[in-house]
């Protein structure tokens, strides 16, 4: 697999400035890691994303795969915000923690011209499988990079 064309920092700028509402009320998602064929996004869930009871919900650990996906792919092509999910498919295996950190492990299956497979792991801080993803995204044919 290539090496990553985006290092974090400048995907944590442009997940700021394209999607701010993504941590609007808090930095709750970010980027731990990028390299070859890999990406680690971190969650640190804050009172929105919990569900009664406490455990992280549903919507919010789709979002999470959603994102470890989207990122693993812009890090081996470019800041290409009209790459977009065309599936994703989430089983959820265990209840998470109240309230822990959470790892969504974006691993490239495929990047093609016009598509992109990825799974994803999201585990706990003891490396405890909680759900797992598969993410297909298409590539815009003439990839144009956001620009600012």
């Amino acid at each position: 697999m290539d090496k990553p064309v985006m290092r974090v920092e400048e995907l944590e700028r442009f997940l700021q400035d394209e999607f701010p509402q993504i941590n609007a009320d808090g930095q709750a998602f970010t980027i731990d890691s990028i390299e070859p064929g890999r990406a680690v996004m971190r969650l640190n869930p804050n009172q929105r994303h919990l569900r009664p009871g406490g455990t992280v919900s549903g919507p919010t650990l789709f979002t999470l795969a959603d994102l470890a996906a989207y990122v693993v792919i812009l890090g081996h092509i470019g800041p290409v915000a009209l790459a977009v999910t065309t599936n994703l498919s989430i089983n959820f295996l265990r209840k998470p923690a109240d309230g822990q950190p959470l790892f969504g492990t974006g691993r490239l299956l495929k990047l093609g011209r016009r598509l992109a497979v990825v799974d994803v792991a999201i585990t706990d801080e003891s490396g405890m499988l909680v759900a797992q993803a598969s993410a297909t995204y298409s590539i815009p044919p003439d990839r144009v990079a956001v620009v600012k």
